[in-house]
């Protein structure tokens, strides 16, 4: 695909290098499954400012990617997730990448655009891009990376073409409602979110 690349295990050195330079970055994963202790990692999706995209394929039985792991851990990038809770357990526990500083579209989504009930990624970018993602191959095989289909690279690329757009909207819309400082409380609150996701607490803040 145009201006999307795929690398086995890890970053390349030029890719990491490129996106070093970023202030902020757009990040996704696709997984077998929606519970990172029992589901593997099969992709890391990232995108720079420059709209220049790529998947770095996980290997079965990989527990590291380190220069994943350096621009993932980067103090001087923003990374942009599309319902960060998750993606930041599933690189935790499977590559012991500790994410931050992060930003997460769907909880400044449901901060700002209150007036709608709808915060998935296919209703923010259909509202703020006007554009329809195609999210046929979301629940598809993503365990036969050396396999996937054009219809599946295509979905994993448009998954993080557009968060940093949105990111930029939304952040003005936060701003506008006076909710921008909150937001920021939320993301700082989300490394502890989701250690607790990963020691399988739930509901500990209910009476």
């Amino acid at each position: 695909m145009e201006d999307f690349q795929v690398c086995d295990g890890d970053l390349s050195e030029s890719l990491l290098q490129q996106y070093l330079q970023a202030d902020a970055l757009a990040v996704d994963t696709e997984t077998m499954g929606l519970l990172p202790q029992r589901d593997r990692l099969c992709l890391v999706q990232l995108c720079d400012p420059a709209r220049m995209a790529c998947a770095v394929r996980i290997q079965l039985g990989q527990t590291t990617a380190p220069r994943l792991k350096q621009l993932l851990e980067s103090s001087q990038i923003v990374k942009i997730f599309h319902f960060a809770r998750f993606d930041l357990a599933t690189l935790r526990h499977h590559l012991q990448i500790q994410v931050n500083p992060v930003f997460c579209t769907k909880l400044a989504s449901k901060l700002a655009r209150t007036y709608s009930p709808k915060h998935g990624l296919k209703d923010v970018v259909l509202e703020l891009e006007q554009v329809e993602l195609d999210k046929s191959a979301g629940s598809s095989d993503w365990g036969n990376a050396a396999n996937l289909s054009d219809q599946q690279l295509k979905y994993a690329a448009n998954d993080v073409r557009y968060l940093i757009n949105l990111r930029l909207k939304l952040m003005e819309m936060l701003k506008r409602e006076q909710r921008w400082e909150l937001a920021q409380d939320c993301f700082a609150c989300l490394p502890t979110v989701v250690s607790l996701d990963l020691l399988q607490y739930q509901n500990i803040f209910e009476h």
